[in-house]
């Protein structure tokens, strides 16, 4: 099952030519879910080809404009393309009357339903059949949350040889043990999945922080994650002002990715003062070397923890 995880913007606050403002896609099983959505997603997505009708959450850290006004632009779009399939939003406090302002005030006619939920508390805030979405509590200097995608553990590795040792015969029962479904054989007897797979296996983590200086109970979420995607906004020389801005430094990501016990690192939210981010890499290489700072249109590809 693939995973894709696309950055569609990097920058933090301001545009620069190469970098437009945060939002990142996660592609799986033919949905898309979006972290994020500045101004100017749109037209990423169509310089990347990326449809819009499979969208089905977007994920918003907080209510600041690098995060949020690229929504307008994106629904009133979505509308003229005659969107029926349903939109859910999730975001802190203010969401929901930045929606219904918005739609108000522009006047626009929303082809498709949009539900918007206002993260109350931390922890899981949305439950799909094989995957969960948890929220926690950023440290910015305003409310923010971090995002985890949460893959189901998978049925263990099925084995034949004992499947055919307890006689049970090649075909749609095999199907339904290797999907952790008891089967019942002719003879009356019950095989559980146990009984011819190996133990559960994990499904894939990607951890999000939006906007943030370091916090204790982002090591937590992030824990043995795939991916975590971190703000780095400025370099370790200029750790004092990002943390009066509510940022992190490469440094600091590469901490938490460290103590996390994470796969890989990706930086973002990059500030526009950085033409060249190879000093950012540089900086959290030394601790965490699994380290890679994201570029507009940058597309990694997620595999399961056991491939």
């Amino acid at each position: 099952m693939n995973m894709q995880v696309i950055f569609l913007g990097t920058s933090g606050s301001i545009p620069t030519p190469s970098r437009n403002l945060p939002s990142i896609l996660l592609r799986r099983e033919g949905e898309q879910i979006m972290f994020d959505c500045g101004e100017g997603t749109q037209r990423q997505m169509i310089i990347g080809k990326i449809g819009f009708r499979k969208i089905t959450k977007i994920l918003i850290t907080h209510m600041h404009g690098d995060h949020v006004l690229g929504l307008p632009g994106l629904l009133q779009t979505m509308a003229l393309l005659d969107r029926s399939e349903k939109l859910c939003i999730y975001g802190p406090s203010g969401i929901r009357g930045f929606m219904e302002d918005m739609i108000r005030s522009l006047q626009f006619n929303i082809t498709f339903p949009i539900e918007v939920y206002e993260v109350k508390n931390e922890g899981t805030i949305c439950r799909e059949e094989s995957y969960e979405i948890k929220a926690i509590w950023a440290d910015h200097v305003v409310p923010c949350l971090a995002y985890a995608f949460i893959e189901k553990s998978r049925p263990g590795k099925f084995y034949p040889e004992k499947a055919k040792a307890l006689g049970i015969p090649k075909g749609p029962l095999w199907g339904k043990l290797q999907r952790g479904e008891a089967v019942r054989l002719s003879d009356g007897r019950i095989i559980n999945p146990e009984e011819v797979t190996g133990p559960p296996r994990p499904g894939r983590k990607i951890v999000y922080t939006g906007d943030t200086r370091p916090f204790s109970g982002l090591i937590e979420l992030a824990m043995k994650a795939d991916l975590l995607i971190h703000d780095s906004t400025l370099d370790d020389a200029l750790a004092e002002k990002a943390g009066e801005d509510g940022h992190s430094t490469p440094s600091q990501a590469a901490e938490t990715a460290r103590k996390a016990m994470v796969k890989k690192l990706v930086l973002t939210h990059i500030s526009a003062r950085y033409s060249d981010p190879s000093i950012l890499l540089e900086q959290a290489c030394r601790i965490f070397k699994n380290t890679i700072v994201a570029e507009d249109f940058l597309s990694l590809n997620v595999t399961f923890p056991d491939e």
